[in-house]
């Protein structure tokens, strides 16, 4: 088994961002892949004009690369912001305006996983209140995924990285899979197992994949310290994806590191050719 056995889709938002957008997906076939994803990738607006979405949607399907994964909009991301869906006022109206346009633009792609970050506490708001808001948002979410025949992915970030972000543990994430679940009836939530943030806050990641790896849609990696390339840091990918493989898994692995002071596609030399 180990890397030469996982089929990995790479993530448009963190590697290839020295090039334009449209350029990423060329880009990405170029060096070898046939999957990408992308967190939403209009940072200021949650419903961009219907051209921009034709133009990011003829630049993947010319580059003959599949859409995997796709964030719903989530605010300023890379930035601040660690999703919108949680935030009361504006925040959470732009995340509702924009469900419907991330599901059909991942629709049109043949898109099956939409990832939905839940959004940082907010000073003087009481938690309950935005975690009652955030259940009401991801049922949305959920339903609207369950349209598309997608599933909607929850993700743990790491405490270190995103102080304000709730959900910075494996089992707080999968607690609210399960509460979205139970709402919807639906049973298209599920876990976003990143690995690098896991390893971050600390986790013990092969009891993490014993628990929770039946409960997994999607896994991301990165090496730690510093979130390079497999074999930057000291993270044991290679036998954690076997552990996930023995576990049952056999989704797609989301490269979601930074590619360093080198060029995105000199990244890759890790991959067994």
């Amino acid at each position: 088994m180990g890397f030469a056995d996982q089929r990995f889709t790479v993530n448009l938002s963190i590697l290839f961002t020295e090039l334009p957008l449209l350029e990423r997906p060329a880009a990405a076939a170029a060096a070898g892949f046939t999957a990408v994803e992308l967190w939403w990738p209009w940072v200021d607006s949650p419903v961009p004009e219907r051209s921009e979405l034709d133009a990011l949607k003829r630049a993947v399907e010319d580059a003959g690369v599949r859409l995997t994964g796709l964030n719903f909009y989530a605010g300023r991301l890379p930035g601040p912001d660690r999703g919108a869906l949680s935030i009361p006022g504006e925040e959470s109206e732009r995340f509702r305006a924009n469900i419907d346009v991330a599901a059909g633009f991942a629709a049109s792609l043949g898109c099956t996983a939409l990832n939905a970050l839940y959004g940082n506490r907010v000073e003087g708001v009481d938690p309950a209140e935005q975690d009652a808001l955030a259940l009401e948002n991801l049922t949305l979410a959920a339903r609207a995924a369950d349209r598309i025949g997608a599933i909607l992915l929850m993700e743990a970030l790491n405490r270190p990285e995103s102080p304000l972000y709730p959900l910075v543990s494996a089992p707080a994430a999968v607690a609210v899979v399960d509460q979205v679940n139970e709402v919807t009836g639906l049973g298209n939530a599920r876990f976003l197992m990143d690995l690098y943030h896991l390893s971050m806050n600390g986790e013990d990641l092969p009891s993490v994949i014993e628990r929770f790896a039946s409960k997994t849609g999607h896994v991301q990696i990165a090496d730690t310290p510093g979130r390079g390339a497999p074999g930057t840091g000291s993270l044991p990918l290679e036998d954690l994806l076997d552990r996930l493989n023995k576990a049952g898994y056999d989704g797609r692995v989301g490269l979601e590191y930074k590619p360093g002071e080198r060029p995105s596609a000199e990244a890759f030399d890790w991959l067994p050719r």
